[in-house]
């Protein structure tokens, strides 16, 4: 089993729109609302793929209640006094445009109730995935904690975050994942290899890289891998990094060799892109790609 952390989860509302004009009325030819975060969409990815995954999340407020009524996915929630937030995005013609809010702070009491729900979900899992951004005012000591629950009971763990988090989790030796531009913001280097270099120095067990259209590498201490993007993928990118993550979790917690779990992640995340929202996948393309057929 996967278990999945979600430490900032949202309602994610997506508008389907004609041309977005900024500064303008724009009419909404489509409403999609459901319960959102990355490490929700890894989740459902994962369940997608019939892989078994519990998806571990802290939920509070009116907002926190809808998606615990909503969510589609095994789940085990840890109470919090804030409110959960909204992320809306606008998709049209061009690249969709992503509003997200802060969330909610969560106190060191709920943090801490939150570690020990986690270490009981943990119990016979074989992988743990730490995907998306922390709640305003929270500290990524919590993501260490996370790692060292993990390691303590002999499970991996993968995080995909960004800034402090991603710096915390290279330290506490996780596998990790950012992007390009989120790999270079966070190291301040000059460029990827340099930044992915800084990981690995810091403790990382590993550096995945997303390329966007460049593909995805993986960096370790004995060398370079990479895969490229499928060609000729156009549709909508918001759950394409999610649904790699996801793809990258299930082949190396199945013990696949590190170059079959790029190509999963690169196709999944092409699968992702065919799909009108985040956390689903088209699985029959899915499979094309991981055969080699074009788009």
């Amino acid at each position: 089993m996967i278990v999945a952390v979600t430490p900032n989860p949202a309602i994610d509302v997506t508008y389907r729109i004609g041309a977005h004009a900024p500064g303008e009325t724009n009419r909404v030819l489509e409403v999609r609302r459901r319960p959102g975060g990355k490490g929700v969409n890894v989740a459902r990815v994962l369940a997608a793929l019939d892989v078994p995954v519990r998806a571990v999340l802290p939920l509070g407020g009116d907002a926190g209640r809808w998606l615990g009524s909503a969510l589609d996915i095994p789940f085990d929630d840890v109470p919090i006094s804030g409110e959960n937030r909204t992320t809306v995005t606008v998709a049209g013609d061009g690249h969709p445009t992503v509003y997200t809010e802060p969330g909610p702070e969560v106190s060191e009491a709920e943090w801490a109730a939150f570690g020990r729900r986690l270490a009981e979900c943990l119990s016979g899992a074989r992988f743990l995935v730490v995907s998306g951004s922390l709640p305003r005012g929270a500290s990524p000591d919590v993501v260490v904690a996370w790692v060292r629950i993990a390691r303590e009971r002999g499970v991996r763990t993968l995080v995909d975050a960004s800034g402090p988090a991603l710096l915390a989790a290279a330290r506490a030796g996780a596998v990790v994942k950012p992007n390009r531009a989120e790999l270079l913001d966070a190291t301040a280097a000059s460029d990827e290899a340099v930044g992915a270099a800084m990981l690995l120095r810091l403790g990382a067990e590993l550096v995945v890289v997303s390329r966007g259209a460049d593909g995805i590498a993986a960096y370790t201490r004995g060398g370079v891998f990479a895969v490229p993007a499928i060609p000729g993928v156009h549709g909508n990118p918001t759950g394409a990094g999610d649904a790699a993550t996801a793809g990258l979790a299930a082949a190396l917690a199945a013990g696949r060799p590190l170059i079959e779990a790029l190509r999963a992640a690169a196709a999944l995340g092409a699968a992702a892109v065919l799909r009108p929202v985040a956390g689903e996948v088209d699985l029959p393309a899915y499979q094309r790609f991981l055969n080699g057929a074009p788009a």
